[in-house]
């Protein structure tokens, strides 16, 4: 029987943190804790293996956290007998099993799940810095939602590098500093590795049963899923990645996966550190002297500046945002992305490596498949979905804006001033892929040519009249008139006769898996 005022409080898979609002705002004398593994989350996209295991085990950990804790948790497993499949169908069996009517937790970060649940009693997620009504406000009356302004106004709030009113260093933004090229020679700090304990042992043989068809490999995971290893991966990062994180955070080198890379984006997107905290960590390492501050600024950045932007961005939007396609492209997703299989290098290094670690940089992500993407015109939605499935930090708020909005420009502007696109030179530039390709980074035509150097004068050539109106594309517009009728159609020819070529994906539908009863 129900104790008087009594709460069901429901905890989803990215929100395994102690100080998330239901939980501050339960009794644990008095409420049960609910949480459910289900298949409708864990296939509603092909997520990649390692994904599925680090939520499910991330879980399993925190709902014994929360028991040692003093917490009642009723935690469903996904192959337990009755299982509903569903979040709404759970939260409805765990309110017949304790006799309890009220149902309390903290808003979900995707769209979907707001709408799911929407009859349960929600309390905002205070564990993001900028609340919805905070950035509807800085939003209102915007011609342009530009990051950088919204990204000072942070600062501001928050006082990190601040010497009063005024950005330490005199700058706001050390970005100029952070674009080198990669160094010959240079050492890169090996990140921990933790070792699957007998739980997430147990959720990697579950993956491998209900999806074993899935993308990616589940065996080599070695993902932080609880907050203890996610603090040891943090101060790995301070101590030994940060100093050096900015002058190569632009970086790509074939058979260095991670250089100064955080890695720290899963356990922040699923709760197991505190965002602020994490920020006030890094600049700590600058105040004492121990890291420049391009790369402290930098990593800041990333964090209060882009996370919370694009969240706001996202439930700003929400839900007609995922719709948009402002450059008309419909091309197919290549089966590439998903295999692997191109002579180009540098994508097919990107997708290896993130079909094996279910991550890449976000240089990696940006300017190579986004690139891609952006230049050859594929459909957003497909390019939304694939990102969505392979990377294990992706939950729709963050993904959706960074892919339409910052890959693909489908948005039209709204989020990034210019598309970010780019000839084969950039990838030359800030990778070492170009050398260990069969095709010829410094041709545009002809055999051999890379193919991002046709795309990108095909992708300026197509939108030529959109792009000439915007400032920051109009000279690169002028750059055709360089080339004769004659050069300009057999780009145009290059290009066509490329993307023609290219084998689209046509297994079967996204999320579509094996059944996950046992």
């Amino acid at each position: 029987m129900a104790k008087p005022d009594q709460s069901l409080i429901l905890v989803l898979g990215d929100q395994l943190s102690s100080t998330l609002p239901s939980l501050r705002a339960g009794d644990r004398s008095r409420d049960v804790v609910l949480m459910a593994e289900v298949m409708a989350e864990a296939s509603y996209v092909r997520h990649h293996k390692k994904k599925i295991v680090f939520c499910f085990s991330a879980m399993r950990h925190f709902a014994e956290r929360l028991r040692a804790e003093g917490w009642q948790v009723d935690h469903v497993r996904l192959t337990d007998t009755g299982n509903s499949q569903s979040l709404a169908g759970e939260v409805e069996r765990a309110r017949a099993r304790h006799g309890i009517s009220r149902v309390v937790m903290t808003e979900p970060g995707e769209w979907r799940l707001r709408q799911e649940l929407a009859h349960l009693h929600m309390l905002e997620d205070t564990r993001f810095i900028c609340s919805h009504a905070a950035f509807r406000s800085w939003a209102a009356n915007r011609r342009e939602l530009r990051m950088e302004f919204f990204y000072r106004d942070m600062r501001r709030q928050t006082k990190l590098l601040m010497d009063g009113d005024k950005p330490v260093g005199g700058r706001w933004n050390f970005d100029a500093e952070n674009r080198a090229p990669p160094r010959k020679g240079v050492a890169f700090p090996v990140p921990p590795r933790f070792e699957p304990d007998a739980i997430t042992q147990e959720c990697i043989a579950l993956v491998e049963k209900v999806a074993p068809d899935n993308f990616g490999d589940a065996t080599s995971f070695w993902f932080p899923v609880t907050a203890d290893q996610a603090e040891e991966l943090l101060q790995h990062f301070l101590s030994q990645a940060l100093p050096r994180f900015g002058e190569t955070q632009d970086a790509m080198l074939a058979n260095e996966k991670f250089l100064n890379h955080s890695l720290l984006s899963i356990a922040l997107n699923a709760g197991l550190l505190d965002p602020l905290s994490v920020c006030r960590r890094a600049e700590t390492e600058y105040r004492q002297g121990r890291a420049p501050i391009e790369a402290v600024e930098g990593f800041i950045r990333q964090i209060i500046g882009w996370r919370e932007y694009v969240r706001g961005v996202y439930w700003l939007t929400a839900p007609g945002y995922a719709e948009r396609n402002e450059l008309g492209a419909g091309r197919p997703l290549p089966a590439f992305y998903w295999t692997g299989r191109t002579d180009m290098n540098c994508l097919a290094r990107t997708v290896a490596q993130t079909r094996q670690e279910a991550y890449a940089h976000h240089i990696q992500r940006l300017m190579v498949t986004g690139n891609f993407a952006l230049l050859a015109g594929i459909d957003p939605k497909q390019v939304h979905e694939w990102y969505l499935a392979v990377y294990a930090d992706a939950y729709e708020w963050v993904e959706l804006p960074n892919t339409l909005g910052m890959a693909l420009h489908a948005d039209g502007g709204m989020l990034a001033s210019k598309p970010y696109a780019a000839s084969g030179n950039y990838i030359n530039r800030m990778s070492d892929y170009c050398g260990g390709c069969r095709y010829d980074v410094k041709k545009r035509v002809g055999e051999n040519a890379c193919p991002f150097n046709a795309l990108y004068w095909d992708f300026i050539d197509r939108h030529a009249q959109r792009f000439s109106r915007n400032p920051r594309m109009a000279n690169i517009c002028r750059g055709l008139d360089r080339f004769g009728a004659e050069e300009r159609q057999a780009i145009r020819d290059q290009a066509r006769q490329f993307l023609d070529g290219l084998e689209p994906w046509t297994a079967t539908p996204a999320g579509e898996v094996k059944g996950a009863r046992a």
